[in-house]
């Protein structure tokens, strides 16, 4: 029944959803009218609010390039590729695939965001070079895991309310994690969403006749060819002792970074992705040669992130996206407050993809409604976070890198998002009103 209730939602993806690109350059052009019309500013006044912010995410595109490029080159090398394959094995029917990279990708996701993508996108290749499966909704399957990271143990807003000199502290005090990542409320949408996200992806495959395959070959990453030596330079680019010389230092620092108590975060994912990749391929020019492959997908990342920087500076400048905010806060009570909070946070995301900067922006307006109308704070904070998470599943901005190591286009698996989208969206919103 959801196949045949996803295939008009695919056709009409497949149809009408541009590039990620051109998406993200009418999103620019809804929000400059946006902040014309609603917010009163001139179009000089807005652009100049465009340009500002067209280059606050560069250090988070680096971050986010890297993710795909180390998770590439980690994937590539023969003990981590023997490792996907083995655990892809476990999968015996295209049924069985769709439900394991499901759960696979929630698990990680829940773990860390970006090792969450990374993960889920390289296990679905493994998983489609052992068994035929309909590649467009694997993949999709991939993605869906992404939908719990703001649930999860590196939620963004959970952590920074958590922390001590957070920006909100002198209004809510500290607010610790067992209160929001680890409240019933919390925890009983992260499993509700476990059993059902994968249940859902099983129910939409399709029939084999209308399936689309792809030929394992074009999956194999093959970065390891031949090595010549003709030149003295080349034994420096094929030694071993150079690269496992800096590749267990830099393994060194990991191990010191956890007994430290350290935490995952995107860069130190990033900086064991790179060193695992040192040592493994075990000479810099294997790792160069992966590398070669990795960056072929990460034109998108580069091209398009700045767009949503300057999207996410026009949003927060003009006051459109805190005007997003108080109208659905108006039409709130106590009991409701949280549910109009994951609407309005869902909408927002749409411009605004990043859960910091999202918080940054709604917390001043949703934390002195939550007040004045007795509402449970960490409630609503958390229905922020789910809000950021909900929409990614329509947001292409999150789906690039997965993409990237796919080799699919935003309009392969946004028909089977939209699906998800619905449904995740009533148990989330039953999650946090009725739990």
């Amino acid at each position: 029944m959801l196949d045949r209730a996803a295939r008009p939602l695919v056709k009409l993806v497949d149809r009408y959803l541009p590039d990620p690109f051109i998406f993200v350059l009418i999103l620019t052009l809804v929000a400059f009218a946006a902040a014309m019309i609603f917010e009163g500013h001139g179009p000089m006044a807005v652009i100049q609010m465009w340009g500002q912010g067209f280059w606050d995410l560069l250090s988070f595109s680096m971050q986010m390039l890297l993710v795909l490029v180390t998770g590439f080159m980690l994937a590539s090398t023969p003990l981590v590729r023997n490792i996907l394959d083995r655990l892809a094995s476990l999968a015996k029917t295209p049924g069985q695939a769709i439900v394991l990279v499901t759960f696979v990708a929630l698990i990680a996701s829940w773990i860390n965001w970006g090792f969450g993508l990374v993960v889920g996108a390289l296990f679905a290749k493994a998983l489609a070079r052992q068994i035929r499966v309909h590649y467009p909704l694997l993949i999709a399957s991939a993605y869906s895991g992404f939908i719990v990271w703001h649930g999860g143990l590196a939620g963004s807003i959970p952590l920074v309310i958590a922390t001590d000199g957070h920006f909100s502290e002198s209004t809510i005090g500290i607010i610790g994690t067992g209160e929001t990542i680890f409240a019933f409320f919390n925890l009983a949408i992260v499993v509700a969403l476990f059993i059902v996200v994968p249940t859902v992806n099983r129910l939409m495959l399709p029939e084999e006749k209308d399936s689309v395959y792809v030929d394992p070959k074009i999956l194999e990453d093959n970065a390891d060819d031949q090595i010549v030596i003709s030149r003295p330079a080349e034994h420096l680019e094929n030694s071993r002792i150079l690269a496992w010389l800096v590749g267990f230092a830099g393994l060194a620092y990991i191990v010191q970074y956890f007994i430290n108590e350290g935490g995952l975060n995107l860069n130190i994912v990033n900086f064991m992705f790179l060193f695992l990749a040192i040592i493994l391929h075990q000479t810099p020019r294997r790792l160069l040669n992966s590398l070669n492959e990795a960056v072929k997908g990460g034109a998108g990342i580069v091209i398009q992130f700045p767009f949503y920087a300057g999207i996410m500076g026009v949003m927060t400048a003009s006051g459109l996206a805190a005007s997003i905010s108080a109208a659905f806060v108006s039409l709130a009570s106590a009991e409701s407050l949280p549910f109009w909070s994951f609407i309005s946070a869902g909408l927002v995301n749409i411009f605004v993809p990043s859960g910091g900067g999202q918080w940054a922006v709604q917390a001043p307006v949703m934390l002195p409604a939550a007040q004045e109308l007795g509402a449970s704070i960490p409630r609503v904070a958390m229905a922020v976070a789910w809000g950021d998470a909900w929409t990614n599943l329509l947001q292409p901005f999150w789906a690039l890198p997965v993409l990237a190591i796919a080799g699919l286009k935003a309009k392969d698996i946004m028909g089977y998002c939209l699906m998800l989208l619905v449904i995740t969206g009533i148990i989330i919103s039953i999650g946090l009103t009725w739990l």
